[in-house]
């Protein structure tokens, strides 16, 4: 008989002499004498095949016989976990095995590869060879993926018609059906991973998925399907914002402004999403415009002084002042009376960053009107940048001796060029 067999028999023998003594103890009832049964049977059978054994199991069962119930159960528990232990160790050293002798192959393949593109992109005499050896290599799923990645990195580095030559052999190869099962898979990993190919690959057959994944619950899902339809677009890069119902999140602003930049891609008039329902495409659309300093927008950014967010209307405050956009400048003074701090301080910040002499009298009666510190001293700035006519007012209000105003105080210090 086989060790193995011989272990499972001791084993089973064990569990069911532990369920006997379990019985003896008045635990399992009628069901006793059925056990007792299964035990002699099972003890006869390791008797004829193994005296050892028999003797073995023998002085366990009169030592679970004599011992008491909680030592029994004690003995099945620790019994219990040196199996699970010795299980797991095993498992995770085959698992251990496997993953060595995939990153070997790994290793192999990626040599190979780089050994075969070589020939195929740069001697035209051994291309149909090298591409017959490709098809041979690459004949199994794991083997094509690392042949997906390998000419992914390739294409990232090179342009013009040698990207194109490796565009057109990842089609004779048929690599483009492994990426659009990807796109198509219902893993979401999987799905990441296929749409980063066919945007490297510039296929469109799956846009369809990709642009039902921008609403995707999955955070990281959802970014990459927004730049694979960045790559992919053919005029307008965000044209995916107009069904964007998801947050845009800051990390996934700096990603889409990253990406315009790296790749020179047309900027597009982003003024379009000034009136998107998603509070962060219109977020995104004005720092965008006041990164690229887009001009015709003054129209539209003044409809957005009356829009409900007051963030927005923050940002759009600022926006005014970085691109110095004048003709907002009295939309901004009639919202000001009714806007938060926050938002004032954003239009006097705007005023001090475009100055002009004929709104001197709204900025003195910021100074008049206003308590707050920080108003009062910003408004102060925006008055003192206009230049002489400004700084004249100011040193005017400062020596005024027929009333004393609380702002005396900081436009002497705002005056003072030691201090600002």
């Amino acid at each position: 008989m086989k060790p193995g067999q011989i272990y499972l028999k001791l084993l089973l023998s064990l569990v069911l002499l532990a369920m006997g003594t379990l019985a003896m103890h008045g635990l399992e009832g009628p069901g006793a004498l059925v056990q007792d049964s299964t035990e002699i049977s099972t003890a006869d059978s390791i008797q004829r095949e193994s005296p050892l054994v028999l003797h073995y199991a023998e002085r366990l069962q009169l030592r679970f016989k004599n011992s008491p119930l909680l030592v029994t159960i004690l003995y099945i528990v620790i019994l219990y976990s040196i199996v699970t232990l010795i299980t797991l160790l095993i498992l995770i050293l085959l698992n251990r095995s496997r993953m060595q002798r995939e990153q070997n192959q790994i290793d192999y393949l990626l040599e190979e590869y780089q050994r075969l593109l070589i020939d195929y992109i740069f001697d035209e005499e051994k291309r149909e060879e090298a591409l017959e050896d490709l098809r041979q290599v690459a004949n199994n799923q794991m083997n094509r993926q690392v042949l997906i990645d390998q000419m992914i990195d390739l294409s990232i580095n090179l342009k013009g018609e040698i990207k194109e030559i490796i565009k057109d052999l990842y089609f004779q190869l048929g690599l483009e059906r492994d990426s659009l099962e990807k796109a198509h898979s219902k893993k979401w990993h999987k799905n990441v991973k296929g749409f980063r190919e066919l945007a490297f690959m510039n296929i469109r057959d799956a846009n369809e998925k990709i642009i039902e994944s921008l609403n995707s619950n999955n955070q990281i899902l959802r970014m990459e399907a927004q730049i694979a339809m960045v790559r992919l677009s053919d005029g307008n890069p965000y044209e995916f914002l107009h069904v964007l119902e998801k947050p845009l999140s800051v990390w996934e602003q700096i990603t889409l402004h990253e990406l315009l930049i790296q790749h020179n891609l047309k900027v597009p008039a982003f003024k379009q999403w000034f009136h998107s329902k998603n509070i962060t495409v219109v977020i995104f659309a004005l720092q965008m415009v006041s990164w690229f300093h887009q001009r015709g927008v003054g129209k539209e950014m003044i409809t957005i002084f009356d829009h409900e967010n007051e963030e927005v209307r923050c940002i759009a405050y600022e926006v005014c002042g970085d691109i110095g956009l004048k003709m907002a400048f009295p939309g901004m003074i009639k919202h000001y009376p009714e806007e938060s701090i926050t938002n004032k301080l954003e239009i006097l910040r705007s005023f001090a960053k475009v100055p002009d002499e004929k709104y001197l009298k709204f900025l003195k009666s910021v100074l008049d009107m206003e308590e707050d510190v920080q108003l009062q001293i910003l408004a102060t700035k925006a008055m003192e940048n206009t230049g002489e006519p400004g700084i004249s007012m100011l040193i005017k209000l400062m020596k005024s001796k027929s009333e004393y105003k609380n702002y005396q105080i900081i436009i002497r210090h705002v005056l003072d060029g030691r201090i600002y």
